[in-house]
């Protein structure tokens, strides 16, 4: 047993050394995010042309079928399409206050997307705010300058910076950690629609991402966006919200694009680009009802 596990720690410092090799610097950042330090830095890559319009394509199929679901006003949660013994369980789960979440894949004519050089997360999720109206939801939703508190920490700083009536454009700096700690200043524009009595939804795309090196320090600076640690290169969001059964049903579905995982450098990048969508639309959401129902009981 000994003479096994000598060897086993002598093939992990191998693997660290080549790691240390592959991307200088590399471990002694990973090693002191105990100390709170900036995100870890593996090699950097660039956003590809190839890579953005696939996923524009991407983010394009998924819009028509938004549309197209909104437009027949009928079903509008994913839960709805489940078969009758799955939706009475999931609908039964939301009102005892559970996220009820599916990770999705849009296709093209029936096949998958290639996104080269990337990887696209895409993520459905839905909850249910007890004793809630829709313009509760909305007015937690639409209070961009106090996301930071509604949505901390993973929402670090925020604000509005512009408004025209039902169209926002706002500021929103993101810190994330999985492993390593990646801090983005990313800019949105949201627009909301109201399409009836007790329903309403938006659709919010990032229109600027970049990477922060060294946030909250003195020479903390932006990276060139989409050439980056790649953590986060593309977000797409559509919301929609119905009034009904003595409260309001909430649904955010993201798409989102990252780098795909180096060879070599999986145990480091590849926690975060894997986990970190789903994990964040669960946070938002439960984020969401707690903001609401502190306003409802107000």
């Amino acid at each position: 047993m000994d003479e096994r596990f000598t060897r086993h720690l002598k093939r992990l410092a191998g693997r660290l050394l080549v790691a240390s090799l592959v991307a200088p610097g590399l471990l002694a950042s990973s090693a002191s995010l105990t100390q709170s330090a900036p995100a870890a830095d593996p090699a950097p890559t660039k956003l590809r042309p190839e890579t953005v319009a696939a996923f524009d394509r991407y983010a394009r199929l998924t819009e028509e079928r938004n549309d197209a679901e909104l437009k027949r006003g009928s079903a509008l949660l994913w839960i709805d399409a489940l078969p009758e013994t799955q939706r009475a369980a999931a609908y039964a789960d939301l009102k005892r206050g559970g996220v009820e979440i599916r990770q999705l894949n849009t296709l093209d004519n029936g096949r998958p997307i290639a996104c080269p050089g990337g990887m696209i997360h895409h993520w459905v999720g839905a909850i249910f705010i007890p004793g809630a109206k829709l313009d509760d939801v909305l007015g937690v939703l639409q209070d961009y300058d106090h996301q930071s508190t509604i949505y901390s920490p993973d929402v670090e700083r925020s604000k509005i910076e512009s408004r025209d009536g039902d169209r926002f454009r706002v500021f929103l700096r993101f810190r994330r950690h999985k492993v390593i700690t990646v801090v983005l200043d990313t800019e949105h524009e949201v627009h909301y629609f109201r399409d009836a009595p007790g329903r309403a939804h938006s659709r919010s795309s990032a229109v600027r991402i970049a990477e922060v090196e060294n946030p909250g320090k003195s020479d903390e600076h932006e990276k060139p966006p989409g050439d980056d640690g790649g953590f986060l290169w593309r977000m797409e969001t559509w919301w929609r919200m119905e009034e009904r059964d003595g409260g309001v049903y909430v649904q955010s579905e993201v798409a989102s694009l990252t780098r795909d995982i180096p060879t070599g450098l999986g145990w480091l990048v590849g926690p975060f680009v894997t986990s970190i969508p789903k994990e964040t639309l669960v946070f938002t959401l439960e984020a969401t009802r707690k903001a609401v129902g502190r306003s409802v009981a107000r």
